[in-house]
């Protein structure tokens, strides 16, 4: 399938009512409004391709760059490709996918997280500590949480929105994961009261870090 081919059929698969609802999620590039399970059905359909998915990209259509980011490899990718992936996904949904599916699975993701986590680009930024809330989750081995605590507590409330959100992940994931910080995580979450009134549909977890920490441990336990 070449790339005017698959732009095609993800036009097809478009709706209103999806772009409406990116949109209201911040959406402002081109876009045809897909499902998120048909972007995947149809990667499935593909196979990865790494010639094609660097076409879509280039399109700079998010339901395309989506498609593309599932029909990369990883290992096929340069530090500098990713470095400027990083800052051109520029949706939410694109930039999680972003990270959990190609940054998450970079042979260099310590390299780029370090390099993130000390950038000011706001969707940089939210890549490495998107990097970083997976380290504290699965390897937090080598990390000093405590100085990490030290940047959410004086960075966080004056952040970009984009790069606020994973480093509330961070914030979570230590008071979650790390039992000699949670006090700490947990008054530096009531202090600076960030998602406090998160609109949280029935059946989910809050954001607002005291509430996500004290529930995830209360499972835990």
């Amino acid at each position: 399938m070449n790339l005017q081919e698959t732009l095609a059929r993800l036009e097809a698969l478009g709706s209103e009512r999806m772009r409406e609802q990116n949109r209201r999620r911040g959406a402002a590039s081109e876009q045809y409004g897909v499902r998120m399970g048909d972007i995947r059905a149809l990667a499935k359909e593909i196979k990865p391709n790494p010639t094609l998915a660097a076409e879509l990209w280039q399109t700079g259509n998010i339901d395309a760059r989506l498609l593309a980011v599932l029909l990369f490899k990883p290992a096929d990718l340069s530090i500098e490709a990713m470095d400027r992936m990083a800052r051109e996904a520029d949706f939410s949904q694109l930039a999680d996918w972003f990270n959990a599916y190609l940054a998450g699975n970079h042979p260099q993701k310590e390299a780029l997280r370090g390099k993130w986590l000390a950038d000011s680009h706001p969707w940089a930024a939210r890549a490495g500590w998107a990097l970083t809330s997976g380290r504290i989750s699965k390897d937090p081995a080598g990390l000093d949480l405590a100085a990490l605590l030290d940047r959410l507590e004086a960075e966080m409330a004056a952040a970009p929105p984009p790069t606020q959100w994973t480093m509330n992940f961070c914030l979570a994931g230590i008071g979650i994961h790390a039992p000699e910080l949670r006090q700490r995580a947990l008054e530096i979450g009531e202090r600076l009261g960030l998602y406090r009134d998160y609109p949280t549909p029935k059946g989910c977890t809050s954001p607002f870090a005291p509430i996500w920490i004290n529930e995830m441990v209360r499972r835990q336990g």
